[in-house]
This record gives C-alpha cells, structure tokens and sequence, in this order.
C-alpha cells in the first residue's frame, strides 16, 4: 500500500490485524462485563440466604429479584441515548461507578424496602453498561472478526458469573452476614470505573460523527502503532450530524428488523432469568440443601464457558443469524429436558446443555445487535433492544411463582423452552452482517436491506 493510498478511517480500522490494543480493549470492557455479571448473578444466591433468614414470602423474593431489572430497563434505554449523544466510553464509566457503589450500600439493607431501592439503582448502572460495552467493542474490531470479538467480549459474563456462583458458595452460606460481605463484594466496579476512563479509547465513528476529527485520528494510529502499519491519509469525514431520536428505529428502512430484535431480546431475557435468577432457590425449594443448591448452581454456570467458545468458532464459520437460531433451538431442548430431568445426575446435565447453549445464544446476540444499525443510532437501537428485553427480565421472576404454583418446576422450565423457540424464530429474520464492514446506512443506504 502507497503513502498516497487514501482510506477512511474505518477501512484503516477494518484493515488490521487483532493486536495487542484490541486485546486490551476487549480486557478492560470484558472486566466490567464480568463485574456486571457477578453483581446480576449475585442476587440468586442472595434471595435463597434471605428466604431462610428474613422468612421472605415467594411474592418478596420475587420483587428483590425483579426490582433491579426495573432499573435495567430504563438503564439500557437511557444508556444507549446517552452513549450517541456524550461518547461510549464516559457512559461505559459512568454506569460502573453507579452500580459499583449501590451494590456496595446494599450490603448495609436493614429491610427488603432499602434492599429493593438499591437493587433499582444497581439496575440504572447494568442496564447502560452492557450494550454500550458491546458498541464500542464492535466499533474497533476488524471487520473479518467482529463477530468472534464481540463473542469473546460476552463470554466474560461467564466470568462474572461463575465469580458469583463461587462467592454465593463460599461466602453466603459461611454466617447470617454472609450475604452482606458478597455484596460488598460487588463493590469493586466503582473503582474499575476510574481505570475505565484513563485506559480505554473513545470510538472513532462516534469521534467522527461528532467533528473531533483530532481525537478519531489519534486513535486510529494508536492500532496502527500497535500492528506495526504504517498510517495512510484519510477524507474529511462527512459534517457532524446530531443524534438521530428513537423514532429512527421504526423508519421503514429499520421496523423489520427492530421488531424481529426486540422479539429475541424479549425471549431470551424471560428465559434467562427465569431459569437462572431462580435456580438456586428452585433447587432448594426441590429437597437440595443450601450448599448443594449452590453447588450445581456452580457445575451449570462452568458450562457456559464452552458454550461461549463455539459461539465465537461459528458465528465467523455459520454466521450471525444461523449462529444464534441454533443456539437458540439448543437452549429450547435444553429446557425441555431439564423439565423432564428426575434425580440429581439428571438435573445436573439437563441445566449444563441449559447453560451451554444458552450462553452461547448470548453471546451471539450481542454480536449481531450492533451490527444492524448505523453509527449514529447504534447505541441508542442497541441499549433499546436491550431495555426492552428488561421487560421481560422483570416480569420473568414474578412469573416464576404463579408458574410453580399451577405445574411444578416442569412447567416453568416448559414455558422457558417455548419462549426459546419463539426467539429462533424471530431471530431468522435478522440481517446477515457477516465479513461486512460497519459502514454508515444512513448514508451509504447499504446496510439497511432487509
């Protein structure tokens, strides 16, 4: 390639190879992934240590373990609104330092009332944290291998996770302030937000989009410098637009393909949280003690890991869309089974292929929603799918009761595995992006075939 070579600051982007920079970016945001993860996964085992101390009815269990999903919601949607209009990374920060520190004080909850404020609070801080993470981990990844990168990035939620099944397992059960020592815990990421802000690089599409032509390019060279590329010229990028509204996801360019989003975002939430934010005290309520609740509670989240690897292997070899039905349909049949699973051996494997696919479904999500719309909307569509979905991680746990009251843990994990399948279906009516660069839609107009 000559020095007169002209590429756009994006191309000299897609051009690298993965380098120790992107690396680092994958690191530091996968470690505030997994912190996030670790604080959701925190409260399962939380609620059954409260069931046996504070007595808490189905009804109270139900709301500490949705309140925070409240918090979710409009956490997400703000975020992403936020994340197009001040930057991905200062909102990134920004979200750790609040659920960092609101975990921190709910280890001090004196009633269920104090604990359900926090929780909410906590929620505002992981609602924007997740999409807006996966936008900026997206935006500088190689084209060829963005999928695998935003795989990789999702897979430090089983990081967290299995932190969480750790800490339930080591420190809750250890006194009656167990639970309080494992929240506070949870504290770490409000320290991790400073890292954060010094360490990691703001977006250059959002960099451009916002005339900081300076900043975008001095990004740029610091991944060139990393891959040893020697750095070509690039255009004036287009003139800085404002933020398009929310609006904007329901054009006639976009509703398909929000809708059909939204639809598997709604899906796997129910699923997911579901089955898994009651597992623990499911299992209790099912004969096992407390420590050997949390124990398969553990096995089952270790099997996610493997089920984030062959996401990442696929989603480049299959694809986006074939990638994430087929985990989907997986997670359906692993449901199915764990509904039907009679004896300890037989629910331990049953919520293994539960949690192998499951995850791995996860992880594909995260792959394909930024890809689907344009750098100026991508936050803000990505944080409202994710917000919408939190609709149904609140109603999930409520649900959870009812459902066990009419059929038993059959019945639950039945209509998990239906909600599955609703998911793969919708999730066949998504773009392929595959190999494709993140280019602009709202200018190029490529992006936006359905």
């Amino acid at each position: 390639m000559t020095e007169t070579t002209s590429l756009t600051r994006a191309e000299r982007l897609d051009r690298l190879p993965f380098t120790r920079e992107h690396g680092r970016l994958v690191v530091g945001s996968g470690l505030g992934w997994a912190l996030d993860a670790m604080d959701v996964g925190l409260i399962s085992f939380v609620m059954t240590a409260l069931v046996a101390q504070w007595g808490l009815s189905n009804g109270e269990v139900s709301w500490i373990g949705s309140i925070g999903f409240v918090g979710m919601a409009l956490g997400a949607t703000l975020g992403g609104l936020l994340a197009d209009r001040v930057g991905r990374r200062q909102v990134f920060a920004l979200t750790l330092l609040v659920f960092g520190l609101a975990t921190g004080a709910a280890a001090l909850s004196w009633s269920v009332g104090a604990l359900l404020v926090f929780r909410f609070l906590i929620g505002l801080g992981l609602g924007a944290e997740l999409p807006v993470a996966s936008t900026l981990v997206s935006e500088f990844a190689p084209a060829r291998v963005r999928g695998r990168v935003v795989v990789a990035l999702e897979a430090f939620w089983a990081v967290g996770w299995t932190l969480a099944a750790l800490i339930g397992y080591f420190v809750v059960p250890t006194s009656d302030d167990g639970w309080r020592w494992a929240l506070a815990i949870g504290a770490v990421p409000a320290l991790y937000a400073v890292v954060v802000r010094r360490g990691l690089p703001e977006s250059v599409r959002f960099l451009e989009l916002r005339g900081r032509t300076d900043e975008a390019e001095a990004a740029v060279r610091r991944f060139e410098r990393a891959a040893d590329v020697e750095p070509v010229r690039s255009p004036a990028p287009p003139p800085a637009v404002a933020a398009p509204g929310p609006g904007a996801l329901w054009s006639a360019a976009t509703r398909t393909r929000t809708a059909a989003l939204w639809i598997v975002w709604f899906s796997i939430n129910f699923a997911y949280y579901g089955a898994f934010i009651w597992l623990p005290t499911l299992l209790f309520n099912d004969g096992f003690s407390l420590v050997k609740s949390f124990e398969y509670t553990l096995y089952i989240t270790l099997a996610q890991l493997p089920g984030y690897a062959a996401a990442a292997y696929l989603i480049e070899r299959w694809g986006r869309r074939p990638t994430l039905a087929t985990f989907l349909l997986g997670s359906a049949v692993g449901a199915g089974m764990f509904a039907a699973a009679e004896g300890d051996t037989a629910v331990l494997l049953t919520g293994m292929v539960l949690s192998f696919f499951n995850l791995g479904a996860w992880g594909a999500l995260y792959a394909v929603t930024p890809e689907i719309y344009p750098t100026a909307l991508r936050a803000t569509g990505a944080g409202a799918a994710a917000g919408f979905g939190r609709l149904a991680s609140i109603a999930a746990p409520l649900c959870v009761p009812l459902l066990v009251d009419t059929g038993g843990t059959g019945l639950v994990f039945g209509a998990f595995a239906a909600f599955f399948v609703l998911a793969a279906l919708a999730a066949l009516r998504l773009p392929e992006r595959r190999g494709e660069a993140l280019d602009d839609p709202i200018t190029s107009g490529t992006a936006l075939r359905g």
